[in-house]
């Protein structure tokens, strides 16, 4: 297991009481001084500073646009990746039994971690504190929002592109799994038939290759020409 700071490097934030990154790294299976509670104030954090920064992002982002994009955002799925990108599982204390089951790289234990550091910060430095920390893990993905993407994600994308002009649906497959077990590397290959394409994405998770891999295509010159 990495030591703390190593972690505290990767979100950008140094702690002044390292108790609270401590429990928010620890997870109920291991103690009962657990990251729950952090969690539950993480997640209410989390919520208001991705509401702020959608509502200054775009105008063109009505309430209905901006509540479905926040929940796309904040969402399991959203936050594992953002724990896949940190190596969070390097850092989490579980469980015998939890880490037997591979408990410490479960997606919703994982998201669930993020949103306790984001608790800690706030809890240790404040609001301001925990927004720069939030707004820099997330920036990966608010980049890439417009008022077109409404917070879609890239296999998301290639699919509706791919249907409006009548082609066949992308296929993905798996090319290679390299690493050791808590430290996978997924190749993933897509391939669009009718256009030709045939791309690699890589990812620490295979859904995180498959969007590399989408996000690839949608890049592609034979899919830029398709969208004009």
């Amino acid at each position: 297991m990495l030591p703390l700071t190593v972690l505290e490097e990767r979100i950008g934030y140094t702690f002044k009481n390292k108790e609270l990154l401590r429990r928010a790294m620890t997870h109920r299976s291991f103690s009962a001084e657990h990251n729950e509670r952090l969690e539950f104030l993480g997640d209410s954090v989390l919520n208001c500073v991705i509401g702020n920064a959608l509502f200054l992002k775009d105008k063109h982002f009505d309430e209905g646009s901006l509540s479905r994009v926040r929940s796309n955002l904040v969402r399991q799925s959203a936050l594992a990746e953002i724990a896949e990108r940190i190596g969070i599982s390097d850092f989490l204390k579980v469980g015998a039994g939890e880490k037997h089951t591979g408990g410490n790289h479960r997606p919703s234990t994982i998201a669930d971690a993020v949103e306790a550091i984001f608790g800690a910060v706030f809890t240790d430095g404040g609001f301001e504190e925990a927004q720069t920390v939030i707004i820099r893990l997330y920036e990966p993905m608010l980049s890439q929002l417009t008022p077109t993407t409404l917070g879609k994600d890239a296999k998301t994308n290639l699919q509706e592109v791919l249907q409006r002009m009548h082609f066949g649906l992308p296929l993905y497959d798996i090319v290679e799994i390299r690493g050791a077990p808590h430290d996978q590397e997924f190749e993933v290959r897509v391939d669009i038939p009718d256009l030709g394409i045939s791309l690699t994405g890589v990812g620490k998770s295979r859904r995180q290759a498959e969007q590399d891999a989408a996000q690839k295509a949608l890049d592609s010159e034979a899919i830029r020409n398709l969208k004009g």
